[in-house]
């Protein structure tokens, strides 16, 4: 009889709704009670064997306890790996403009032009120092060369870079 477990649901709820949401507002605060209200009642009514269940209210009050337990399990864990203002919506992403994006392609791909065409010798001092940070000494000594020459290939590269983005 469909019926009469409806209306026993029914009667249960009018009788036990205000205690169960008073309790949640306490535990959980009124933003969140209504929702765990509602899910205390969800789970008893998907309970197959709760018509045998010999004290529903207390049933009921057994649920919200686990739920609201639950729930300060779940703020607790988010509160460690969760910054305030992190959440997706929060985050404001800055669009970049598409001609934005080309210009900083293009310019990037005129730079790599620029040290590609640079002499083999000046190229090379020019990655060591400016992309693997090697000192001016230690350039002179793995390509032979002095440190005073490996400061006139900076140099030339570091010009040819400019004007290439200019």
């Amino acid at each position: 009889m469909p019926d009469q477990r409806t209306h026993r649901f029914r009667e249960l709820f009018r009788h036990n709704k205000r205690t169960l949401l008073d309790y949640f507002k306490r535990r959980v605060g009124p933003e969140n009670a209504s929702d765990l209200l509602q899910e205390t009642f969800v789970r008893a009514i998907r309970r197959e064997d709760f018509d045998s269940v010999a004290d529903p209210p207390a049933f009921l009050k057994q649920i919200a306890i686990n739920l609201s337990r639950d729930f300060a399990r779940r703020r607790e864990s988010e509160a460690k790996y969760f910054i305030p203002g992190d959440a997706a919506e929060d985050v404001i992403e800055a669009a970049v403009a598409p001609d934005a994006l080309y210009e900083t392609e293009e310019l990037a791909h005129r730079l790599l032009a620029a040290i590609e065409a640079l002499p083999p010798k000046c190229r090379q001092a020019f990655v060591m120092r400016r992309f693997e940070d090697i000192s001016h000494e230690d350039i002179a000594a793995r390509l032979g060369i002095s440190r005073n020459m490996v400061e006139k290939h900076l140099r030339l590269a570091m010009e040819r870079c400019r004007a290439a983005l200019d």
